[in-house]
């Protein structure tokens, strides 16, 4: 059985291999579905920054523009914006609601995070934004650009990270976009995020190696 590390290490060179194809970038069979997953062991989130900054310098090198997302600064973001107040309120509820049962606010943020993450004015905005800027800054560059978005640990358990995709889809200016995944591949099509919950198996993106 292949061991994790050496999975993720096949994994980049596959990647790095499409996305400098003579043709142009082609992590996907779909010419207008520019999206691929690189799914990881979540204890091995070094080694798989280790892995990006590596690709990143190999993609610069060779004239590529390249920018990377983090779902954590994004939700970060998305807290600090609801206001102290709110998130003060919303902290000591949780406190309320673990003091009887943890699960209880696990659930109570759940909820109340999920509200703010969820759906197409969600996270999802935040990361087409962020894209969308990036493209519009080197127009020139649209066959030599990619955005790897990581982080994404962060969201764990507030939100399914395949809802996220399907909100993305169609607004980010066909850049090549790659999904750095925390958790396991689970047959072809299928990923548990976090390896905790329990699998999505309607991925279209293609999932690397």
């Amino acid at each position: 059985m292949t061991s994790p590390k050496l999975q993720l290490a096949r994994a980049f060179d596959a990647l790095r291999k499409d996305l400098l194809s003579e043709d142009g970038p082609r992590i996907s069979t779909m010419r207008n579905y520019r999206f691929a997953i690189v799914p990881y062991a979540p204890e091995h989130e070094f080694e798989l920054r280790d892995h990006v900054q590596r690709t990143i310098g190999t993609l610069s090198a060779g004239g590529w523009v390249v920018k990377t997302v983090s779902l954590h600064a994004l939700l970060l973001q998305r807290i600090r914006g609801l206001g102290e107040g709110i998130v003060k309120r919303m902290i000591e509820a949780e406190r309320g609601a673990a003091k009887v049962a943890p699960e209880r606010g696990i659930n109570y943020l759940r909820t109340k995070l999920g509200a703010q993450l969820d759906g197409p004015d969600g996270i999802a905005a935040d990361v087409a934004r962020e894209i969308t800027t990036f493209a519009d800054a080197y127009p020139e560059m649209a066959e030599r650009m990619v955005v790897f978005v990581g982080r994404a640990g962060a969201l764990y358990p507030f939100f399914r990270v395949s809802s996220l995709l399907k909100h993305l889809d169609g607004r980010t200016r066909n850049v090549p976009v790659v999904l750095l995944y925390p958790g396991e591949r689970r047959g072809e099509a299928g990923l548990s995020f976090m390896g905790e919950l329990a699998p999505d198996r309607d991925y279209r993106p293609r999932i690397y190696p």
